[in-house]
């Protein structure tokens, strides 16, 4: 069953927009004056990296002391998404490169996984691993792929509907699933044999930028063209909708925290946005500065990072102690 909650009138009364809350605290890391940061992944030792994509190189916070370290990864290098492997290291997915590229923790040594002949410019976005530790990525230029950095094999795939694919991420169960910001759809990945099937949000032309799973299994998809954020549980084929606050939201980056909150940014009011499922309220955390440009969110217990893009910071949510 399909249900979609847009109507205006009814998400006024679900939505309420609620002031910063008191017992969360945000703060603020400066990085390299042009660095560019556009995506986030803490790690097990409580340092962050992040890309610098704008200089080419890898950067690490100590958020204790602020001190921040660049790791150049090559020439021609614009890395666009960064996670945090089962092994502990850093792994990127780096557009100008044409590479998934692998970042020690200890030794900063820098390995690259260049996609096969033939497969150039791809534009490559994010990646999540599965469960048999295989890195399933995404290229906007209409692929999807998958690196088993056992062997080093990297295979890649057309995507069903060509240009598009973007975010992507792995459930508890191990499904992978991707977004399609210019297919207006998101797919699940079959991840023994590579196929992937399209499934359609209810609204059309929403442009499904980025996608996370939840506890349950659950796909959270924030909808670009459509300021919103919607939900699709696998098990019932159902779902549902619900639109951010304010004039026309642009919902760009997704993350599920351990608490199943869902966390969202939203470029119109310069703001992190927290969705609460249960109470089907929200809540806005705006930038102290414009134009902050929030790409991507991610987290560890207690913490939700973001990279603002726009200002040369890295943006922590601490959320302990809010709930």
């Amino acid at each position: 069953m399909f249900r979609t909650i847009a109507s205006a009138l009814f998400a006024a009364l679900l939505c309420t927009v609620a002031a910063r809350a008191a017992a969360e605290k945000v703060r603020y890391h400066p990085v390299p004056e042009g660095a560019g940061p556009h995506d986030v992944a803490p790690a097990p030792d409580g340092s962050v990296w992040y890309t610098a994509q704008g200089q080419g190189a890898l950067g690490r916070l100590d958020p204790d002391t602020g001190a921040v370290k660049h790791i150049t990864l090559g020439d021609g290098s614009a890395p666009h998404g960064v996670i945090v492997g089962l092994d502990g290291a850093a792994w990127v997915t780096d557009g100008g490169l044409n590479a998934i590229v692998r970042v020690d923790p200890e030794t900063e040594a820098v390995k690259a996984f260049p996609l096969p002949e033939g497969r150039g410019n791809a534009n490559l976005n994010t990646g999540s691993f599965d469960k048999d530790g295989r890195l399933w990525f995404t290229g906007q230029e209409g692929i999807y792929g998958r690196l088993d950095p056992a062997s080093g094999k990297v295979d890649v795939w057309d995507a069903p509907r060509g240009r598009g694919p973007y975010g992507i991420t792995t459930t508890p169960s191990g499904e992978v699933d991707y977004a399609s910001l210019a297919g207006n759809h998101f797919a699940r990945i079959d991840v023994s044999t590579g196929e992937a099937s399209p499934i359609d949000p209810p609204t059309a032309d929403q442009g499904a930028r980025r996608v996370w799973s939840d506890s349950k299994g659950r796909i959270w998809v924030g909808e670009w063209n459509a300021g919103e954020v919607s939900v699709f549980d696998p098990p019932a084929n159902d779902w549902r909708s619900w639109k951010l606050p304010g004039d026309e939201p642009q919902a760009y980056a997704v993350y599920v925290d351990e608490r199943d909150k869902v966390w969202l940014t939203d470029f119109s009011a310069n703001a992190i946005v927290r969705f609460d499922p249960e109470t089907q309220t929200f809540a806005s955390f705006p930038s102290d500065r414009d134009n902050a440009n929030v790409r991507q969110l991610n987290g560890r217990s207690g913490e939700v990072w973001g990279a603002e893009s726009g200002t040369d910071r890295l943006v922590l949510i601490e959320t302990e102690t809010g709930e």
